[in-house]
C-alpha cells in the first residue's frame, strides 16, 4: 500500500511540473511582428543576464538590457540608432560593450548599473534603470529560482 501511494505521488508532481523549461535559444525571437526582438542572450553569471534588443520598421536601432534576475532590477541602453526620428545617427555599440565588459570583469560589488549607467552617459542614449514586475526569458532559462513574485515568463 505505502509503495502505491509513493508512486502516486511521484506521479503527480512529475504531471505537475511544466513540461519543458525554456531555453537560451528560445529567448532569441521577433517580439513586434517583423520589425523589433531580441537576441544574443548572455549568461553574465551569479544570476545577471544581458541581451540585445533590435529594432528595424523605418529606422534601425540597438539596444542592450542588462537584468539581476532576483530582484527584477534592469539596465537600458540604446547604442546604436538611425533614421528613429529627428535625432542624429550613431552607433557607439563597441564602446558601450567595452563599457558594460569592464564592469563585468571587475568584482560584482562594483559592477552596480547606476555605476554602468554613469560611465554609459555620453556613448550611449536613453540610459534607465527600472524594476521589473515580470521575469525576462533569460531569467527563466537560466535562473528560474530566482523569479520570486515576479510574472513567470511564458513563451508565446
Amino acid at each position: 500500500m505505502f509503495k502505491n501511494s509513493v508512486y502516486g505521488t511521484v506521479v503527480a508532481l512529475v504531471l505537475a511540473a511544466p513540461a519543458s523549461a525554456v531555453t537560451l535559444t528560445e529567448c532569441d525571437r521577433t517580439t513586434h511582428i517583423s520589425h523589433g526582438g531580441e537576441t544574443a542572450h548572455v549568461d553574465l553569471g551569479m544570476g545577471r543576464v544581458m541581451w540585445r534588443d533590435w529594432w528595424s520598421q523605418e529606422g534601425t536601432a540597438t539596444s542592450f538590457t542588462l537584468v539581476d534576475c532576483a530582484p527584477g532590477v534592469a539596465l537600458s541602453f540604446r547604442t546604436q540608432e538611425e533614421n528613429m526620428g529627428n535625432a542624429m545617427p550613431f552607433d557607439r555599440t563597441e564602446k558601450a560593450l567595452a563599457v558594460i565588459k569592464r564592469h563585468e570583469n571587475g568584482a560584482r560589488a562594483f559592477a552596480t548599473f547606476d555605476r554602468m549607467a554613469a560611465d554609459l552617459d555620453g556613448i550611449a542614449r536613453n540610459i534607465e534603470i527600472i524594476t521589473l514586475d515580470a521575469e525576462p526569458c533569460a531569467c527563466a532559462a537560466l535562473y528560474p529560482e530566482a523569479r520570486g513574485e515576479k510574472v513567470e515568463f511564458m513563451l508565446g
